[in-house]
């Protein structure tokens, strides 16, 4: 069923909008702020409890309460939606447009500001601009799709929830502590999918240069997600020194069709994990 539901997701984000209507985050976010206000604030753990491990426990006694009906199909729908919630939020190639076209005619200074505005970054001038929006692409497609996908491939929605639910709480929380027990926690989610996506780029990619910018990092706990998808990504694809204009605009396609084939990998070596074993 796992894999029917990957190739439904598909289906949903390039031929509907139901993404947008089913990544309604109101509600829980209105619990993170009541959370906040409250006493439970400085209980960091207790708050990401009733945020991530109450929501995830709630689906999990859905899907056991569903498994022995009608042969477990009636869960199919539940797997689906909690998928395509896990997701990331917002369209990645729409928001990276603005940016396109000003590097595509030269244009520094709107590009920094559309940088800032669209991409959530905090901008360098010159060229390095555009490393900078190489590495945003890299990391976005990891913690938009891949992340969430490895984790339901390996442990089924409740991981790809609980994936979501803390990169939420990391991103949205305004006390400190909860902050940092979120990300201490998404850290640790992000060690494995992250180097399955390392190793998947140097397959579709130069596997050498991947090799040789990530030997004595590969294992280490220390760096993190972002910097190894990044390194990796921008190894693979073996990316030249930034420039403006049309060639550095290409470097972005480049980096989104080895995306495109480290994707092609994990499915096609699913459905061969699917079938044989």
């Amino acid at each position: 069923m796992s894999f029917l539901v990957i190739l439904l997701v598909l289906w949903v984000e390039k031929f509907s909008a139901w993404r947008l209507r089913i990544q309604q985050d109101g509600p829980w976010l209105a619990q993170l702020q009541r959370l906040q206000k409250s006493g439970l604030q400085q209980a960091p753990w207790l708050c990401l409890a009733l945020l991530v491990l109450l929501p995830v426990l709630l689906l999990g006694l859905v899907l056991l309460i569903l498994k022995p009906l009608a042969y477990g199909w009636l869960a199919l729908p539940v797997h689906l939606l909690v998928l395509i919630y896990s997701l990331g939020r917002g369209d990645l190639l729409a928001a990276l447009g603005p940016f396109r076209d000003a590097w595509r005619r030269g244009d520094g200074q709107a590009a920094y500001h559309v940088a800032e505005r669209d991409l959530a970054l905090t901008p360098e001038e010159g060229a390095e601009l555009l490393q900078q929006v190489q590495g945003h692409l890299l990391w976005q497609a990891y913690q938009s799709f891949f992340a969430v996908i490895f984790w339901y491939l390996l442990l089924g929605p409740m991981a790809a929830l609980a994936y979501r639910l803390l990169a939420l709480s990391a991103e949205h929380t305004e006390q400190p502590a909860l902050r940092e027990r979120a990300v201490q926690l998404r850290h640790a989610f992000d060690w494995l999918p992250a180097r399955v996506l390392a190793s998947s780029f140097a397959l579709v990619g130069n596997f050498v240069a991947v090799s040789r910018a990530l030997l004595h990092e590969l294992l280490s706990w220390d760096i993190s997600a972002a910097q190894l998808v990044v390194k990796a990504g921008r190894a693979a694809g073996e990316m030249p020194p930034p420039v403006m204009g049309e060639e550095g605009v290409d470097t972005l396609d480049q980096l989104w069709q080895l995306l495109i084939r480290a994707a092609v990998v994990w499915y096609a070596g699913y459905a061969v994990w699917v079938l044989f074993i």
